[in-house]
């Protein structure tokens, strides 16, 4: 089962059995809700991305990706290689390289604001920069009512039911039909952790089968 978002939306009304105005235009943000639920709580490789910059000679700021929510890892090309450079606090970044204008291969790396990295020491070469990062997907509903995403389409349970959550919630609906429809969103987010934190990081020929814990 996948969803557009028209077909997401109609299927809230349907299971809340609410078609009132307020409610309705509620829709987008019971659905942003659910995805940010999804995005804090489940690993998944959607969530994972990887882009070039290069860094500026004598500046030891990095701007940061408009998407960007938490780093994997930072590397340059140097040579023909690529050279990691190790995640450290702000406090460690400026007693490590306390004169900016000191230059060399940058070591070390940490997130200096929303908006910049901060590298130490301060780049002697324009380096070209990879960064593998946490980021934001473009939410479902930034689209039209035809429009997927992979979390509509491979998640559909979990945006469902999550998004019932919301609905009822905003409704002050039936204890028991919230309790139901939670229930039914943390069975489907546990079914998306078993997807992104052991499926999608094992293969069988190196590590088996995944096993799940006995009851």
């Amino acid at each position: 089962m996948s969803f557009t978002y028209g077909e997401l939306k109609q299927a809230i009304q349907d299971y809340a059995e609410n078609d009132e105005t307020t409610f309705v235009n509620n829709l987008p943000v019971f659905i942003k809700n659910t995805e940010e639920k999804i995005l804090k709580n489940v690993q998944l490789s959607l969530f994972r991305k990887n882009a070039t910059a290069s860094m500026t000679t004598s500046n030891k700021y990095l701007s940061c990706p408009s998407d960007f929510l938490a780093p994997f890892s930072l590397s340059f090309l140097s040579g023909g290689s690529h050279v990691f450079v190790d995640f450290k606090d702000v406090d460690f970044i400026q007693t490590f390289a306390p004169d900016a204008s000191v230059t060399g291969s940058p070591r070390y790396y940490a997130v200096f604001n929303v908006d910049n990295f901060i590298l130490a020491p301060t780049p002697d070469d324009a380096y070209t920069a990879e960064l593998h990062y946490y980021y934001r997907p473009t939410s479902l509903t930034a689209g039209s009512d035809s429009g997927t995403t992979w979390l509509s389409e491979n998640a559909s349970v979990a945006m469902l039911y999550g998004s019932l959550v919301e609905a009822y919630t905003f409704m002050k609906g039936e204890q028991d039909m919230m309790q139901m429809y939670f229930q039914s969103f943390t069975q489907a987010l546990g079914a998306l952790k078993q997807l992104g934190e052991a499926k999608e990081v094992t293969d069988e020929y190196r590590t088996g089968m995944v096993i799940r814990p006995k009851q």
